[in-house]
């Protein structure tokens, strides 16, 4: 059906809700699986929300609570946060990060979770939201100070690119584990679902869920839309085996969404 858009143009309602019809698998729960969610709808696709994988406390606590207590009394001049959960913790610890301890997050998703727990934030990279991204705009943001003390928190799956990067600049690191990556099995409705053919498009926001996409729904069949939201996660997709068909031009739930769009108007 074709209507009048408030200036008179015509528009139909596909292009207004591009991803009718669309089963979309969203595997991450929370704040963000509900946000992804709600996107989806006002795109007309109905999501299925089926987180598989959650966070745990790391193994080493007492590390952990040291760091916060070091931070909370000015000892050091950086801090680097890699992920929305690690301002998780943070907040769950009550951490204080003191006004002169500057903030390097990773990406915009990361900045807006420590914006919206009352932290302050004093870089995010303006192109490359990753850690590799973060590195290629670290000495310009420092006024390449050297050493400088950083504080890099991170998961216990993580790379170390940003602090074996930061080392390398003569910086003085404390890497330390702030929480573990756990897989979370799914329903076999799920499992019946995807391998059906009933869900049309399976969102991948990490190397951690590919790898439990692929573990536990692959071989994905192959009408099934993949996608990923950056080349790194595609990068480790394609290391566990896990095919992937288009890939977000940033690392943000919207631009993952627009990606999906994109694929779905393609195939008409």
């Amino acid at each position: 059906m074709t209507s009048l858009s408030d200036t008179g143009t015509p528009f139909t309602a596909a292009a207004c809700k591009p991803l009718t019809g669309w089963r979309v698998l969203v595997p991450r729960g929370g704040p963000w699986g509900d946000g992804v969610a709600a996107a989806l709808r006002s795109r007309g696709a109905s999501p299925l929300v089926a987180p598989m994988i959650d966070f745990a406390p790391t193994d080493d606590q007492p590390a952990l609570e040291r760091a916060i207590s070091r931070l909370a009394g000015n000892q050091f001049d950086w801090i680097t946060i890699t992920s929305a959960t690690t301002v998780d913790v943070l907040s769950s610890y009550n951490a204080v990060i003191p006004p002169t301890t500057k903030v390097a997050a990773v990406g915009e998703t990361t900045a807006a979770a420590l914006l919206a727990a009352g932290y302050h934030v004093t870089i995010v990279p303006s192109e490359d939201n990753s850690a590799k991204g973060l590195l290629e705009e670290w000495e310009q943001a420092t006024n390449a100070v050297v050493p400088l003390r950083v504080l890099a928190l991170r998961s216990e799956i993580a790379k170390q690119v940003l602090s074996v990067g930061l080392q390398r600049a003569g910086h003085h690191v404390d890497a330390v584990v702030a929480y573990r990556t756990i897989g979370v099995p799914v329903s076999p409705k799920v499992i019946a679902d995807v391998h059906s053919g009933s869900v049309h498009a399976v969102l991948v926001t990490s190397g951690s869920v590919a790898e439990q996409v692929q573990a536990q729904l692959g071989p994905i069949p192959g009408g099934i839309l993949v996608a990923a939201i950056g080349p790194q996660t595609k990068e480790d997709a394609a290391r566990c085996g896990l095919r992937v068909d288009v890939v977000a031009r940033e690392r943000s739930a919207d631009s993952l969404i627009a990606a999906v769009v994109t694929a779905a108007q393609a195939r008409g």
